[in-house]
């Protein structure tokens, strides 16, 4: 996932796709513990992906407290 697509998502769907990620996620490492997940290195770009999208909130949390 790109960072100007997450951009260019609003609020709500930056905390949905966060949650959809971390169900992502526990999907692999649960297929991972069970040996069934063919590439490991998905889990780490997942968790890329969810510090990405989480990096994008908080910076919008920052502007609107620099605005008030």
């Amino acid at each position: 996932m790109k960072t100007k697509e997450i951009r260019q998502m609003s609020s709500e769907e930056l905390t949905k796709k966060v949650n959809e990620l971390k169900n992502e996620l526990f999907n692999l490492r649960f297929r991972h513990a069970t040996g069934q997940l063919d590439n490991p290195s998905s889990i780490k770009l997942v968790k890329k992906d969810i510090a990405r999208v989480k990096t994008i909130i908080k910076e919008r949390e920052l502007e609107v407290g620099k605005e008030a």
